[in-house]
């Protein structure tokens, strides 16, 4: 879409490379095995498949933010045409500029321009893009419908969720925020409107349907973000941190990325936005404490098939069996034990002979993204006890969660 990490910022913005991940699902926890090609950020970056990072519990939206959560079913649907004009306004141009600055020697360092997308949030001047239309930005600017530009400050920004918060100082009633609609509401084949800055064309309109759901996609620092909606509306590189927008013009998710087919760097009917219940938690966090938290529960997992289970003679038929532990990680402190013979079943290496988890904090877990959405449900310092299998006895072990590392390496 716009300008990444990946690729010299220049305007308008050049394509971003290919990202590494996508949102095929892994049986890894850490890595993504399978990979779209071609997978572009539309602002964005690249990511791995981390499966034990994630948002915070801290949900609750500060009371300085004017923001409005709606359901994704409430009202009557309108008309592209009606939802331009609705939402439009609140859609802004964002321009970050990189570089520019002397160094010791007294030599002008080289700069450039990223363009990307944003939507107001509030009335006291809060918008929302993507991280990696903002990374590294020495100076940031903000172009409204009226032609107003206005100089932005950064309030915030989540390089794993790939969202940011910037502050403009304006009169509120010159904005129009856009509403959050609930994203877990969305269902596929929906129709949806894209609006933004594709290629530094300023406010164009786009629309299609919800294609899927459930999608994982790459994080600028290399953690998957989950739940991700797909859709076939057209979005390319500068509608990075633009709306998707549901049939009532309320924000259903924030446009980060595109598949390309790996044969070039335009839209090819897939796009893919973070969706709007992410968008809430990380930008209230952001309000509240100028940073988001991350939960870390430090291991890798494979998830238990019944073809593995009968085997191996495992003692059960479904869970996650346990292929890496993090050192000094909460997992690695509470003693979980990870497995230790190689084995290859269906062309898939695993190791075998490690603890199993069949529950977390009292929820059955039979998936890797059910793991994950347990752990997000916490945030770092919380404790949940997990029901395991040790040798084919059960037994359940208090982890306290830990901070997520900066990158999925570390």
């Amino acid at each position: 879409m716009d300008s990444t990490t990946s690729t010299p910022p220049v305007t308008p913005p050049a394509p971003e490379a290919p990202r590494s991940g996508s949102g095929i699902r892994s049986f890894a926890l850490y890595l993504s095995a399978a990979v779209l090609g071609g997978v572009a950020v539309l602002g964005g970056a690249a990511a791995t498949r981390a499966f034990d990072s994630s948002t915070s519990t801290t949900i609750v939206r500060p009371s300085t933010s004017g923001s409005t959560t709606i359901p994704t079913a409430a009202g009557t649907a309108l008309s592209v045409n009606e939802i331009y004009k609705q939402s439009g306004p609140g859609v802004v141009q964002v321009t970050s500029t990189v570089g520019g600055s002397t160094s010791e020697r007294g030599q002008a360092q080289s700069s450039g321009t990223s363009l990307g997308s944003g939507f107001v949030i509030d009335t006291e001047g809060h918008i929302v893009t993507n991280y990696h239309v903002i990374e590294g930005a020495t100076s940031i600017k903000v172009r409204f419908s009226n032609d107003d530009t206005l100089t932005a400050t950064l309030v915030g920004s989540d390089p794993s969720t790939d969202l940011a918060v910037l502050d403009v100082d304006t009169d509120p009633n010159a904005l129009t925020p856009l509403a959050l609609a609930e994203s877990k509401r969305v269902e596929v084949g929906d129709p949806v409107v894209a609006i933004g800055n594709p290629f530094g064309l300023e406010r164009t309109v786009t629309s299609g349907i919800v294609s899927a759901l459930q999608r994982n996609v790459q994080a600028p620092n290399g953690y998957s973000i989950d739940h991700v909606i797909q859709t076939d509306a057209a979005i390319n590189h500068g509608n990075s941190g633009g709306p998707l927008l549901n049939s009532r013009g309320a924000v259903i998710g924030v446009n980060s990325q595109i598949e390309t087919g790996g044969s070039g760097d335009g839209n090819v009917g897939i796009g893919f936005a973070v969706p709007s219940n992410t968008v809430d938690k990380v930008v209230a966090q952001i309000l509240d404490n100028g940073k988001v938290q991350h939960s870390y529960l430090g291991v890798s997992a494979a998830e238990v098939t019944s073809e593995i289970a009968a085997s191996y003679k495992l003692p059960v038929t479904e869970g996650l069996f346990i292929q890496t532990v993090a050192s000094g990680s909460g997992a690695a402190g509470a003693g979980l034990k990870a497995g230790t013979q190689q084995v290859v079943v269906a062309g898939q290496s695993f190791r075998m002979g490690g603890d199993i988890i069949v529950a977390a904090d009292g929820t059955p877990v039979t998936s890797i993204d059910e793991l994950r959405d347990v752990i997000a449900a916490h945030k770092p310092g919380d404790k949940i006890d997990l029901k395991i299998y040790r040798g084919g006895g059960a037994k359940t072990v208090t982890v306290t969660l830990g901070q997520q590392p900066t990158t999925p390496s570390q």
